[in-house]
C-alpha cells in the first residue's frame, strides 16, 4: 500500500537526539573523553567568569562546538552556527536540545577568544594527551615532525597594496565578487596584505605550486600510534617550518636519546645541528637536488645496523 505524504508535519518528537546517534559512531567515544576533560577543567572555567551578570555561552558547550568545527572542517563560526541549527548529530555532541536557540556567531567568537586568552585550549589538549599516556598509547622515544599549510579564510582579491587608500578606489562592479586584474602586478608580503585577514601571508609550498593566503601548521607525532603530542600554528614564512619544529621537539627532549623523523624540507644545517644539541637523532629524508644534504653518514649507518640486527 502506498504511504501518505501529509502536508502538515508533526509538531512534537518523542525520540531524543541521543537515540538517533548510532552506538558505534566515533563521536560517542570522543564525547566520553571530552566530558572527562571538561569536568577536570571546571575549576579553571570558574576563574575566567564573573560570579554575577548575564550568563555567557557555557564553556563546555563552546569547546565541544569548536571540536565539531575542527573534526568536520567547518570553515567559519558563521557556518558552524548554521550547521548547529539543523544538524542533530552536532547538537547532540555539543549538548544542545532540539529546542535550544543557536548563538550569534559574533558572540560565539568573543567567548572563544576568552578561552584562548585563558590558555584553556592548551590545558584541554594536555589533558586529552594525559588520557592517552595513562593508557600507554604514546611512544616516549620516537617521534615524527611535519608541517602543512592552513588555508586562510580570505580570497586573493583581498590581497591589496598596503599603501592603498580604499576611498580612492572606484566602486566595485559587483560588491560580492568584484573584478580585480592582477596582470603585470608584482605582489609580495612586504608590499601587500589581505584586507580581510591581515595576519595571513601569501605563500607557496614549492616550485610550480600556486601561491595562496595561508598559515603554517606544525605537529609532532609519536610513532607508536601516530598521535599528535605537540602542535602550533604560525605565520607562513620560508624559515618558520624548521625553526618552529625545533621549539616543539625541544619540549620533548630528555636526557636519554630520542629520535625524530621528518621529510626533506627539514634537511637543513640549522635543524640537524639543533636536534643533535637536544640529544635527538634526526632521521630526515635527504634533499640533494642542486645542493649538498645536511645529513651525514651517521643516521644512515644507524638504519643499516638496525636492518642487519633484525
Amino acid at each position: 500500500m502506498r504511504g501518505d505524504d501529509p502536508d502538515q508535519p508533526g509538531v512534537f518528537s518523542y525520540i531524543m537526539p541521543e537515540q538517533r546517534v548510532p552506538q558505534d559512531h566515533p563521536l560517542r567515544a570522543i564525547r566520553a573523553m571530552v566530558d572527562t576533560v571538561l569536568h577536570e577543567l571546571s575549576p579553571a572555567f570558574d576563574r575566567l567568569y564573573a560570579k554575577v551578570g548575564r550568563p555567557s555561552i557555557p564553556p563546555e558547550r563552546l569547546l565541544r562546538a569548536l571540536l565539531v568545527q575542527v573534526l568536520y572542517t567547518i570553515r567559519s563560526e558563521r557556518q558552524l552556527m548554521e550547521q548547529l541549527d539543523y544538524n542533530l548529530l552536532y547538537r547532540w555532541f555539543v549538548g544542545l536540545t532540539m529546542d535550544d536557540p543557536i548563538w550569534d556567531a559574533t558572540t560565539f567568537t568573543k567567548n572563544r577568544q576568552r578561552l584562548l586568552d585563558g590558555d584553556i585550549a592548551q590545558a584541554f589538549f594536555e589533558r586529552v594527551l594525559a588520557q592517552a599516556r595513562d593508557r600507554h598509547l604514546l611512544s616516549a622515544d620516537h617521534f615524527t615532525v611535519d608541517a602543512t599549510l592552513l588555508d586562510a579564510w580570505a580570497g586573493l582579491k583581498s590581497f591589496r597594496p598596503k599603501a592603498e587608500d580604499p576611498t580612492d578606489q572606484p566602486p566595485p562592479d559587483d560588491p560580492g565578487n568584484p573584478t580585480v586584474n592582477f596582470h603585470g602586478e608584482r605582489r609580495s608580503n612586504a608590499t601587500h596584505h589581505s584586507t580581510t585577514d591581515p595576519d595571513a601571508r601569501l605563500f607557496r609550498k614549492g616550485n610550480g605550486r600556486e601561491a595562496k593566503l595561508c598559515y603554517m601548521g606544525r605537529v609532532v607525532m609519536e610513532n607508536r600510534n601516530g598521535l599528535v603530542v605537540q602542535a602550533q600554528a604560525t605565520a607562513a614564512t620560508g624559515t618558520a617550518e624548521a625553526h618552529t619544529a625545533e621549539d616543539l621537539v625541544e619540549q620533548l627532549a630528555a636526557e636519554r636519546r630520542r629520535t625524530v623523523g621528518a621529510d626533506k624540507a627539514f634537511d637543513t644545517r640549522d635543524f640537524i645541528d639543533a636536534m643533535r644539541d637536544l640529544n635527538v637523532t634526526p632521521h630526515v629524508a635527504q634533499s640533494t637536488a642542486g645542493r649538498r644534504s645536511a645529513i651525514d653518514e651517521r643516521p644512515s649507518l644507524h638504519a643499516v645496523r638496525s636492518v642487519v640486527s633484525h
